[in-house]
């Protein structure tokens, strides 16, 4: 199965923090899963970094590439299509971040692997 993580999963995961659900964590670890992280994921981690808000996302978001493939997971670009979803989805939720994962999630036909409630009202298969 082909899963994307949100960046709270992915942080969690890569942190090794209990708030990661036990199903996440069974999707994450699966050999036979391909986790993908999208490039949204270090632009959000590098951002709220920078802005005081996620300090303790620094180095996670200054090795992004490096903790990517040390977890074996696989990073998703964004394509014109994923951007053009994004900003066609209805719903009042103006977070650009949430919008591009959810965007990427229906695009690729992926689950994503979130405990945020607000990427079901976009309609987004969501897995925790």
């Amino acid at each position: 199965m082909r899963v994307l993580v949100d960046t709270h999963a992915f942080f969690w995961w890569v942190i090794d923090k209990p708030k990661l659900s036990a199903r996440a964590r069974a999707l994450l670890v699966e050999e036979d899963n391909e986790v993908f992280v999208s490039a949204v994921v270090a632009w959000e981690l590098a951002t709220k970094a920078r802005l005081g808000k996620w300090p303790q996302a620094l180095p996670i978001a200054t090795n992004i590439a490096s903790v990517i493939a040390d977890n074996r997971f696989t990073a998703l670009t964004i394509t014109i299509e994923h951007a053009r979803t994004a900003g066609l989805l209805a719903g009042a939720h103006r977070d650009p971040f949430d919008r591009m994962l959810a965007a990427q999630s229906q695009v690729e036909g992926m689950p994503l692997v979130s405990a945020d409630p607000v990427f079901r009202g976009f309609g987004t298969a969501v897995m925790w």
